[in-house]
């Protein structure tokens, strides 16, 4: 174990986190840049004094399973979780649980997707990166928590907003059925993750639809190949939908098209001028 390299990773990863990339509010008076300790100690699930003697070199070696709550909560690449293990003197085994990190080949093809809207998914169904026209077509993602970016929480536990529906009735049936039955495989993938297992009770408990069809065992998700989106602003908006898998990541990018002259077409590129502006407000 390499307790002085360790303290300063853990230090340079905590900095380099923002208050909001993991759904915290930022508060008045804060000094540090990125996270406090306090904050990454709740997030790992570990005392705040024991995270402070590992950053302060002093602390004893972490079990595997402190470092998982360490990889999760500073959001660490495969690779950083490796380096983390190998600085602790635990060789790495197999991901904890499942990645936010997005790889940035994938963030760059999101911006060069002007006409497209595009979302990334973790396997818990979290939007995790999405473009401006994402933003524009569903909702500005960028001031909610990662609790309500969840979209299984959106679908199962959330009151339908007549605001702002994420999808038209017709749609929202059919994509809670897929997204309970992709859930399945990713609890099974990772049974040790804490934030799979909350996900998957809150869920059991809070609905008896989510629990019927968890009780049913399916794990195949029926494809998407259209998808509705009622904008308040310009109304229904038929697009294509296609997924592609981030297979290392365990992630789907989510692309939502239309064809070429259709009204759609033109929807979507009055909603890429518009962009997340509310027009309905006065002022």
């Amino acid at each position: 174990m390499d307790r002085q390299e360790l303290a300063g990773f853990l230090r340079g990863r905590r900095e380099r986190i923002t208050p909001a990339d993991v759904g915290l509010p930022a508060g008045p008076r804060r000094r540090t840049p990125g996270l406090r300790r306090e904050e990454v100690a709740q997030l790992a699930f570990i005392s705040t004094e024991y995270y402070t003697r590992l950053e302060q070199a002093r602390g004893p070696r972490p079990s595997r399973e402190v470092l998982a709550g360490l990889a999760r909560a500073l959001r660490l690449s495969d690779a950083e979780r490796d380096h983390l293990h190998h600085l602790a003197g635990a060789p790495p085994g197999p991901p904890a649980g499942p990645s936010c990190e997005v790889p940035h080949s994938i963030l760059d093809l999101l911006r060069r997707l002007p006409h497209t809207a595009a979302v990334v998914l973790s396997a818990t169904y979290e939007v995790i990166a999405w473009n401006d026209l994402a933003a524009a077509l569903l909702e500005d993602f960028s001031p909610l928590s990662r609790r309500e970016r969840n979209l299984l929480r959106r679908a199962y536990l959330t009151p339908p907003s007549r605001e702002r529906p994420l999808y038209d009735p017709f749609d929202a049936e059919a994509f809670a059925r897929a997204a309970a039955r992709r859930l399945r495989a990713t609890a099974a993938r990772y049974p040790d993750d804490p934030e799979v297992t909350t996900l998957v009770g809150d869920l059991l408990s809070g609905s008896a639809k989510f629990a019927r069809l968890w009780a049913a065992h399916d794990v195949r998700p029926e494809p998407t190949l259209l998808k509705t989106v009622n904008h308040p602003l310009i109304g229904p908006i038929t697009l294509n939908c296609d997924l592609l898998d981030i297979t290392e990541q365990n992630q789907q990018v989510v692309l939502y098209t239309v064809e070429p002259g259709s009204p759609a077409e033109q929807a979507l590129r009055l909603l890429s001028v518009i962009g997340t502006q509310r027009m309905d407000v006065p002022g």
